[in-house]
């Protein structure tokens, strides 16, 4: 078992810039400095720059530009739909699942607290699905609600019908917002046929910079601003815009939307490779939710349970990182975390089984999951 370098297979968490992305980025990081408010040459370079990132982030995703709202990232943009949706349209209900990430689950407890608002979690099975029954019974006590539910979840990869979900949303005239940051860049999306009212992104999750993301909401939609300031951002964000980040995160979706098809191809043929080395390589192996099922589940997520191990057992992750490996015992975010895995727990699993998430991006080789699993095999024989 031979290794030169380090393998990353933490994707879910952050991924690596792209050099194409990063070139587009440098001038506005070096030259082209002027901030777009100001009415001089260079504001005006500035803003211009920005609407054309607009205009492209829209047409990718078929919405339009006033559609667009670039935030600091996933989080900012999912407490600003689901603040501004709650108080903006009068909302009686939060209705979410225990599966989500805490950028909403947090943001929805509070919001919900702090208003005085019904905040209920959907109920799921041991797989991780959705009891849409039970969205329907309360949709249909509470029509003025906000659903918000994710498409692809960061740790377990299991993927949400936007749909089925949207369609009993649009029925009741519930508000539905969706936290896309695992599956924008990866999955098309044609925002005139998914009958959603907002999707928040982050670029930093396909292969653009940090501290940039975007919401859509829909035009229709209307909802007060998060942060307030200035009017930038047509008044629906105060505060000087993050200028190389958002020209970096329109590059960086262009790139991952021209070549989408042949980056998932190679991602899902890592992902079943994994899949079939680990099963045949160590016994008892697991995978939880719906990970291991690439039409259900994020191609670039697999959450793996391993067996009882004493010599694992709480180190499984600090083992693999001293044989060059990256990898996340769930959410990034809550890496420092004593309670672990929220999701994990929701779907019960046990604590006596080590649960790693591996997650792959264009970058990664069959070399690189073929000396994984020779690693792993090597501390469980």
């Amino acid at each position: 078992m031979t290794k030169t370098t380090a393998i990353y297979l933490d994707n879910a968490a952050t991924t690596a810039l792209d050099d194409r992305v990063l070139e587009a980025m440098l001038p506005f990081l070096k030259n082209q400095f002027g901030n777009p408010s100001s009415v001089h040459k260079q504001g005006r370079e500035a803003r211009v720059a920005i609407e054309k990132a607009r205009k492209m982030v829209a047409g990718l995703l078929n919405a339009s530009p006033g559609e667009i709202v670039f935030t600091s990232g996933g989080t900012e943009a999912d407490n600003t739909a689901i603040l501004g949706a709650i108080t903006s349209l009068n909302l009686t209900q939060v209705i979410s699942s225990p599966l989500e990430h805490h950028a909403v689950l947090h943001a929805a407890a509070v919001y919900a607290e702090r208003l005085q608002i019904p905040f209920t979690l959907l109920e799921v099975d041991q797989q991780g699905n959705l009891d849409l029954n039970q969205l329907a019974r309360l949709l249909e006590k509470h029509p003025k609600s906000l659903v918000t539910l994710m498409e692809g979840n960061n740790e377990i990869g299991n993927l949400n019908d936007l749909h089925a979900i949207g369609n009993l949303c649009k029925e009741s005239g519930a508000f539905f917002h969706s936290d896309t940051v695992q599956t924008v860049g990866h999955y098309p999306h044609n925002l005139k046929s998914i009958p959603v009212d907002a999707i928040s992104a982050s670029a930093h999750k396909f292969h653009g910079p940090k501290g940039v993301g975007f919401l859509y909401i829909k035009k229709d939609r209307k909802i007060s601003p998060f942060l307030h300031g200035g009017s930038q951002e047509r008044n629906m964000r105060g505060g000087t815009e993050n200028v190389a980040g958002i020209i970096g995160l329109a590059k960086a979706l262009e790139i991952s939307y021209q070549e989408m098809d042949s980056h998932a191809a190679h991602i899902k043929q890592l992902k079943s490779h994994f899949i079939r080395q680990l099963q045949q390589q160590i016994p008892g192996i697991g995978f939880n939710g719906r990970s291991s099922d690439l039409n259900q589940s994020l191609y670039t997520v697999l959450n793996v349970s391993f067996p009882p191990s004493e010599s694992n057992q709480g180190m499984l992750l600090f083992n693999l990182d001293l044989q060059g490996i990256s990898a996340s015992g769930g959410s990034a975010c809550s890496s420092g975390a004593t309670l672990g895995s929220h999701v994990l727990q929701a779907l019960r699993c046990t604590a006596e089984r080590e649960s790693v998430r591996f997650s792959f991006s264009r970058f990664n080789s069959v070399e690189e999951v073929d000396y994984t699993v020779a690693a792993l095999k090597s501390l469980y024989s």
